[in-house]
């Protein structure tokens, strides 16, 4: 069975403006051969969309906007789709981050990967199936 896996907007940026050999673009490239199933929600879609075109990251992307889309399209078509019906709130210290732990537990995800682990370690609720783990940790899992 393949692991079900929430991917943080952080990590897939680091994809795009990290250093080829990074474990976030390895954990990208993982899911996109399959040994990950990524789970996508309308609000993490909307986020990706959002932070991928900001001017900031489209300047430190060595990509051509053509080349990121492609990435994103591809990235898409090997997510599964999960819809959310419950909101877990309030729950984590930034508000902005918990549309992932709803998406995760809708999904039934064992993982979310995120550079962002301290926000989640302050949870107010607790999902003791699901881990919070940097791309590294997520890739010797």
């Amino acid at each position: 069975m393949t692991t079900k896996i929430v991917v943080d907007t952080n990590v897939f940026i680091s994809t795009l403006i990290g250093q080829s050999e990074s474990a976030s673009r390895e954990l990208v490239r993982q899911c996109l051969q399959g040994k990950y199933q990524p789970l996508m929600g309308n609000a993490l879609l909307a986020e990706y969309y959002d932070v991928v075109n900001r001017d900031n990251i489209t300047n430190l992307c060595p990509l051509t906007n053509t080349e990121k889309t492609n990435l994103l399209a591809a990235f898409m078509s090997v997510c599964q789709w999960v819809r959310v019906y419950y909101l877990w709130r309030p729950n984590l210290p930034d508000e902005a981050d918990n549309h992932l732990i709803e998406l995760a537990v809708a999904g039934d995800a064992q993982i979310i990967a995120t550079r962002n682990i301290k926000n989640f370690k302050r949870s107010q609720l607790k999902f003791p199936q699901l881990e919070i783990l940097q791309p590294e940790e997520v890739l010797n899992y």
